[in-house]
């Protein structure tokens, strides 16, 4: 029998892949987008993701695991500086970038200073993700297109890809995925089936009670919370068909006089908080959850190297 005749099948491809941009280019959209759950926080304000959240995608042929870093940003606090060095991190140890570039706007220092850091990273292929395209037309894309690929050009290496995307309206998501599995390593599957992250459930839970904190208020705060999950407890002498997940939650902000933005008048506020992250909280853990949230006072934390360790950071 002639062994040439019958193609081989494609080896399997499994590696990491991490999408950059400035704050609010859409890279928590895309990948909530791609897996096709909510994984990443995503919030309309800048700089809310904060930990490494892996997004997980199975497809017959590859496993592409998805590292959502912090928005890279020039530093203005210690913890501004931490979140850079993860990100610079982050990026030695994936297998492909994914740089977000927001069509409906032009490229700033912001893109600039980041696409510069990443013409550092030889090795690592790169592909540009026009994010947002449904917010202007074909002429303006086609522009802002042109844009990106002599912003690589000036500074001295290629983009594997340049792709417009956007999350939103579901356009090319996932023609991005097929772009992006044919660059990663052959290699089984380095997850389960099934898995969607690898985040540790109380991060997650702490990170939805963060976004709906985050929800309408105003700007003096988006860096000022950190949220903790003391505890997360099965409730005792339940029945088994009626499980009830206990969850104890500190809200945490800087100073005395925010307290009461996140309280609201009479409460109101923090009940409508607790309201709106319990509903995401049981969609992802699947069970009843009572949540019992309470708000506390970490003076200028972002600036304390041991508040920040307490907080996580």
């Amino acid at each position: 029998m002639d062994r040439a005749s019958s193609p081989s099948p494609a080896p399997h491809r499994a590696g990491f892949a991490c999408f950059v941009g400035r704050p609010n280019a859409g890279k928590s959209t895309l990948t909530n987008a791609l897996v096709g759950t909510k994984v990443a926080i995503t919030s309309n304000r800048p700089q809310t993701t904060r930990h490494t959240v892996r997004g997980i995608v199975h497809r017959p042929d590859a496993q592409l695991v998805l590292v959502d870093t912090p928005g890279l940003h020039k530093p203005r606090t210690l913890l501004g500086e931490r979140l850079n060095d993860v990100v610079r991190t982050t990026w030695a140890e994936v297998d492909v970038i994914g740089f977000c570039l927001p069509a409906d706007q032009k490229i700033g220092p912001g893109d600039k200073f980041i696409a510069k850091e990443l013409a550092g990273i030889k090795k690592t292929p790169k592909i540009a993700i026009v994010t947002k395209t449904d917010l202007v037309d074909s002429k303006q894309l086609a522009e802002q297109l042109i844009a990106i690929d002599q912003l690589a050009t000036e500074l001295g290496f290629e983009w594997k890809q340049i792709v417009p995307v956007s999350a939103v309206g579901d356009k090319q998501v996932s023609l991005l995925a097929d772009l992006i599995a044919p660059l990663l390593p052959e290699s089984p599957p380095l997850y389960p089936e099934g898995d969607l992250t690898d985040e540790p459930e109380q991060i997650m839970v702490a990170e939805l009670i963060r976004e709906a904190a985050l929800e309408g208020v105003r700007d003096e705060l988006p860096h000022s919370i950190a949220v903790v999950v003391e505890e997360m407890l099965p409730r005792e002498d339940r029945p088994k068909d009626k499980p009830l997940l206990d969850i104890h939650a500190n809200v945490y902000i800087e100073r005395p006089s925010q307290k009461g933005i996140i309280i609201g008048p009479k409460g109101a506020r923090l009940k409508e908080v607790g309201m709106k992250s319990r509903k995401h909280i049981e969609a992802l853990l699947g069970t009843p959850v009572y949540l019992d949230l309470h708000v506390k006072v970490a003076k200028d934390w972002q600036r304390d190297p041991k508040q920040l360790r307490k907080l996580g950071f």
